[in-house]
């Protein structure tokens, strides 16, 4: 069942069906084509205790802060796109491809999974990873399998060559996206890393 624009979601981050991250978010657009979603400042987060033996890197942020993030997705893809402003004119800064597990559809909102690796797209269009050097030290501390970094790193490489090619499935107009400014600021439930 598809969700309407402006309905507050619960989007989670889940590890082998241990919820690890929790964000409040808006619902822009859920279509058979595309979901698009919103955290905008003031958003909650929460993270799980553990995070692989020690914090999750944003565990110190209860908010999101800046001014806010768009997430587009194509259901059964590996990856979103998401766009960042900057500045007090609220600048587009560029295209971040996030690798990420498909999303699935929950009671309160979506459920996908960081695959660590980036893609940062600059204005003139090219592109560099982030995060690469980082997948086989997850595999050393069980996060991940060798064939699951393989697997992520294939992903990467497609996005890549579609890049090279200079296709982007995502329209340039979301970078001049505005928020509905009736949304206001969603809450994040108490009980987030509960249920499904």
């Amino acid at each position: 069942m598809s969700r309407s624009p402006g309905e507050a979601i619960v989007r989670r981050e889940v590890w082998r069906g241990r919820p690890k991250v929790g964000w409040a978010g808006i619902v822009v657009e859920d279509s058979p084509s595309l979901l698009a979603l919103y955290m905008p400042e003031g958003s909650p987060l929460a993270f799980d205790d553990d995070f692989f033996g020690g914090p999750h890197p944003w565990s110190y942020r209860d908010r999101w802060h800046g001014h806010g993030v768009l997430q587009l997705q194509r259901p059964g893809e590996m990856h979103a796109v998401w766009v960042f402003w900057h500045g007090p004119e609220r600048e587009f800064r560029d295209w971040y491809v996030n690798l990420q597990e498909p999303f699935r559809r929950t009671g309160r909102g979506f459920d996908t999974q960081d695959l660590e690796l980036d893609i940062v797209v600059g204005l003139d269009g090219s592109w560099e990873y982030k995060d690469d050097e980082l997948l086989d030290g997850w595999v050393e501390r069980s996060r991940w399998t060798r064939a699951e970094v393989a697997a992520i790193r294939g992903e990467g490489t497609a996005v890549a060559a579609e890049l090279d090619a200079g296709r982007r499935w995502w329209s340039d107009d979301w970078a001049a996206w505005e928020p509905d400014p009736a949304w206001g600021v969603p809450t994040l439930p108490a009980d987030w890393a509960a249920g499904s």
